[in-house]
């Protein structure tokens, strides 16, 4: 089925943060235009528009995002959001997917198609390793959710690669230009359109001796860990005075060569 009419919603993942480009709105590129591009290259008429913002948490990106992306009517819709609340000390999180089932539904009864993603496993990051059961309880509501109203799914969890840091910007929370464009793969593989992106070629792993990894892990600390945890002290989030990348829907011009 061809699509003439994407909006995507959500957080820092969806706005492409991590995926730095100067010469895109807000200096990000990301999964979400990677998948637009490949789009675009099917259909003529092919239109995009991007509500994401970084900082996010669910209730503002529904609050905020739904009703501006179905006035658009789009005809295919990515939503994920959840995972700054996850990260918050405390979070109810049958509350949380009740409201998010709810824009579920109300976006699959406009009979958009739509892209659902469960969370990523952090087993191998000490950051995301303490959030770990949380992930997987939120997991559980979204493939249930999605088994019920009909939505695609990407299954982040299951994507094995995603465990790599190689994957992962510096401030271990984005994806790289790598892993973004392994969930565009993932995305456009669930909406079974044929590409020319390719999977990357890590090879093995650098193994670093303890002393590397401590000073890896206090550069880490003091550069990203701390700045994050000032701006949640003060009530403040990293995406208070952007706005989204792609308002409306445009078309998005020639897609640039594969990486």
């Amino acid at each position: 089925m061809q699509s003439k009419r994407l909006v995507s919603l959500g957080d820092s993942f969806t706005e492409g943060v991590g995926d730095e480009d100067p010469a895109a709105p807000n200096g990000v590129r990301g999964w979400a235009d990677r998948v637009a591009e490949q789009l675009a290259t099917r259909e003529p008429d092919f239109r995009y528009a991007n509500l994401a913002i970084r900082g996010k948490l669910m209730g503002q990106v529904l609050a905020e995002q739904l009703e501006p992306a179905l006035a658009m009517a789009p005809d295919l819709v990515t939503l994920y959001a959840g995972g700054n609340d996850l990260m918050r000390p405390k979070v109810d999180i049958d509350a949380l997917m009740a409201g998010y089932e709810a824009a579920v539904e109300k976006i699959r009864a406009t009979g958009a198609r739509l892209v659902l993603f469960t969370g990523v496993d952090g087993v191998e990051d000490v950051l995301f390793r303490r959030i770990r059961g949380r992930v997987a309880i939120y997991n559980e509501f979204v493939r249930a959710i999605a088994a019920r109203h009909g939505a695609l799914l990407v299954d982040m969890w299951a994507m094995r690669q995603l465990r790599d840091r190689r994957l992962w910007a510096p401030d271990r929370l984005h994806l790289n230009p790598l892993g973004h464009a392994e969930i565009a793969i993932a995305v456009l593989a669930a909406l079974g359109v044929d590409h020319p992106l390719t999977a990357s070629e890590l090879g093995p792993r650098d193994v670093l001796s303890p002393s590397q990894r401590r000073a890896q892990n206090l550069r880490w600390a003091q550069e990203h860990a701390l700045p994050w945890v000032r701006r949640r002290l003060r009530g403040e989030s990293s995406g208070d005075t952007l706005t989204p990348k792609r308002p409306t829907l445009e078309p998005v011009g020639s897609a640039p060569l594969p990486r």
